[in-house]
């Protein structure tokens, strides 16, 4: 089968750029013979062209209305259209989104959570639900103490510290991350992700900016644990890659943190930045193993989910759909 695959996220400096970088390497390295991947950089203008089988697009943005192949539409959250105020100030174009993603053949989540929520907010077919989790990118690993130190000093970070990771470049209130600056610790908190001049604000943090992959399983492994503040994650990736670098994970209660970390992080009541720093304080390695799942097996079961969006070409129309939860479940791979 041929997939084009819309590759405008790739550059993103958030999770939906890291879940781009990592999916389309895993599927061209598990593609079997006879599949192929293909870059779809503007696909409205070049699918036709390019006689390809499927299109995927990795963010809701690249959700089309006219698809001229089956459509495969990976949503991360939907934290910002479950606060409609902010959806409604969106403009039409962020409000077709979801007529757009109901159209598609099939529509990938990280969790259940999500899949719930695509369910009750977006009105999605629980039939073309694949739940497919995320995975730590391999660089994500351990780090000697002299490679953290290189890295500790080339970012003035101090040797003792409490990490946050994420972006900063527009404030989200879901995200709480003026209330977590602002909670009393014994420890510097150290906040990783791109910024914009409002997050320079913040008070008594320190912040790094983008850092290069390398410097981040670094600066992960140099930590005394990671702080998940938002409740509202679809997945909770760095919660993963924290593990994946040996360090501890303490998270604001939320269904999806909780399916993707389970009992491997440290849970405290949602929106208690007091509590979650508090505790976050206390952390003591060794951290748990993260998921065994990877990208090669997150992958493998994406090209699954073309077959069968290739195997029902049938035009895919809005319908109504029970605000429920079938009997059955959600499909799961």
């Amino acid at each position: 089968m041929r997939v084009a695959f819309d590759v405008r996220p790739v550059t993103d400096l958030g999770g939906v750029g890291r879940y781009s970088r990592c999916i389309s390497e895993a599927l061209r390295q598990t593609a079997a013979a006879g599949d192929e991947l293909l870059d779809a950089g503007r696909p409205a203008s070049g699918l036709r062209a390019k006689s390809v089988d499927v299109y995927h697009t990795p963010w809701i943005e690249g959700a089309m209305l006219h698809c001229p192949c089956p459509m495969v539409v990976t949503i991360h959250d939907l934290a910002a259209l479950k606060r409609r105020s902010e959806h409604l100030r969106g403009g039409l174009r962020l409000r077709l989104r979801p007529l757009a993603v109901q159209r598609a053949a099939r529509v990938i989540v990280p969790t259940a959570a999500v899949a719930e929520d695509a369910l009750t907010h977006l009105r999605i077919d629980p039939r073309r639900l694949a739940v497919i989790a995320e995975a730590a990118d391999r660089v994500m690993h351990p780090r000697t103490p002299a490679e953290v130190a290189i890295v500790r000093h080339r970012l003035a970070l101090p040797e003792q510290y409490l990490l946050w990771v994420g972006s900063l470049q527009h404030p989200d209130p879901g995200a709480h991350v003026a209330e977590l600056a602002a909670a009393p610790r014994g420890l510097p908190l150290v906040m990783v992700g791109p910024t914009r001049p409002w997050a320079h604000e913040l008070p008594g943090v320190i912040l790094t900016g983008r850092v290069s992959d390398d410097e981040l399983a670094a600066i992960y492994c140099g930590a005394r644990a990671l702080l998940i503040s938002s409740e509202q994650e679809g997945f909770g990736l760095p919660g993963v890659e924290a593990l994946a670098c040996g360090t501890p994970v303490v998270a604001a209660e939320g269904p999806a943190l909780r399916e993707a970390l389970g009992e491997r992080a440290a849970f405290v009541p949602p929106g208690d930045m007091a509590a979650l720093v508090a505790t976050a304080e206390r952390a003591q390695r060794p951290a748990p193993a993260p998921p065994r799942w990877s990208w090669s097996d997150a992958a493998r079961s994406t090209w699954a989910v073309y077959a069968e969006a290739i195997a029902e070409r049938a035009p895919v129309r809005a319908a109504p759909i029970p605000l429920r939860r079938p009997a059955g479940g959600f499909e799961t791979r």
